[in-house]
């Protein structure tokens, strides 16, 4: 089986991101025989724990690339200067991990076409982003999202808040008495900050965690975040974002924590102790597919304890207690 994509970049994005539901698993067969070729790293990590081309004939056989990698490593597809390099968030001390993208718009076309997907166009919203620690440092895929969701829905008072949690009040009191559509995206130590200074009634707003509590407040559990920014605010449900600086695409969820990814992206579980062998329980290490990041690795073994539920959705139990996975020894070069 050959090596290279048949198509183009943009018909490879043509066909990820409009692919039924069945074409999935040929589709990241095809993206594994490109990237074991063509990412030197993958490749290498593939071959050191027995997964080639010739024995990747099935997609449970695709070998998943540990994401401590991408601190180590520039994980790329090939050789190229990048248009944007993203970072993960870290405290100090920390080695952040850094994601090469080759192509803005893949990333721009990627997250646009999976929120179209969960809520329908942009331009319904207003868009206001509470993202204080983001916006405080460079290299965020996240503050990158917002800025496109807020220029793009185009209603006048989208925008960003630092730390003015009172204009931030006044405006969703004005929006709300409106009756406009709103989303209001925050990091998670900031949407407890606000709703903790100013309790309010929203009917009409999407009020949307993105985690990220990072030593600014004593850590919660999900549903203790969750439940008190239902009381604090008056929404029903607390929307929720999965995604990470090393992917390209997001999963959703509308409530419950229950996470759903669209159709270029899937989540599987991993046995803890070994890698390789996908859990055949419904709680595990989670693997995540993204189709999307064919520039860098589409295959990326995370660090996240997982369960899955029933009708496809997911859940996030919680992190692995160890960053280092079995078989990884011979590439810490």
């Amino acid at each position: 089986m050959g090596a290279e994509l048949p198509n183009s970049l943009r018909e490879w994005k043509d066909k990820v991101f409009t692919m039924p539901a069945a074409g999935f698993e040929a589709a990241a067969l095809e993206a594994f025989r490109f990237q074991y070729q063509h990412n030197t790293l993958y490749g290498a990590y593939a071959r050191a724990v027995g997964r080639t081309p010739e024995n990747v004939q099935t997609f449970p056989d695709i070998p998943f690339l540990p994401i401590s990698f991408f601190k180590t490593h520039r994980v790329t597809s090939g050789s190229f200067e990048p248009e944007l390099i993203f970072e993960s968030s870290g405290t100090t001390g920390m080695t952040n991990s850094r994601h090469y993208i080759k192509d803005r718009q893949l990333y721009v076309q990627s997250f646009m076409s999976a929120f179209h997907l969960f809520y329908g166009p942009v331009e319904q919203y207003c868009v206001l982003a509470l993202l204080p620690s983001y916006l405080e440092r460079q290299n965020s895929s996240l503050v990158l999202m917002a800025d496109e969701l807020i220029q793009r829905s185009g209603h006048p008072s989208s925008g960003f808040y630092l730390y003015d949690h009172a204009g931030l009040a006044q405006t969703l009191l004005q929006l709300e008495s409106a009756q406009q559509p709103t989303l209001l995206l925050g990091v998670s130590f900031a949407l407890l900050d606000f709703a903790e200074a100013h309790p309010m009634q929203l009917l009409h707003t999407i009020v949307m965690e993105t985690g990220g509590m990072k030593g600014r407040r004593e850590e919660w559990t999900r549903e203790a975040v969750h439940d008190f920014l239902r009381q604090r605010l008056g929404t029903p449900a607390i929307h929720s974002e999965y995604g990470m600086t090393e992917l390209l695409s997001q999963a959703y969820s509308k409530g419950n924590g229950i996470f759903y990814c669209p159709p270029w992206m899937r989540v599987h579980l991993r046995e803890e102790d070994d890698p390789l062998q996908i859990s055949s329980r419904s709680a595990g290490i989670i693997n995540v597919t993204d189709l999307a990041n064919i520039n860098s690795c589409c295959f990326i073994a995370t660090e996240d304890a997982g369960r899955m539920h029933p009708n496809g959705g997911f859940e996030i139990t919680g992190r692995t207690d160890h960053s280092d996975l079995r078989g990884c020894s011979l590439m810490v070069s």
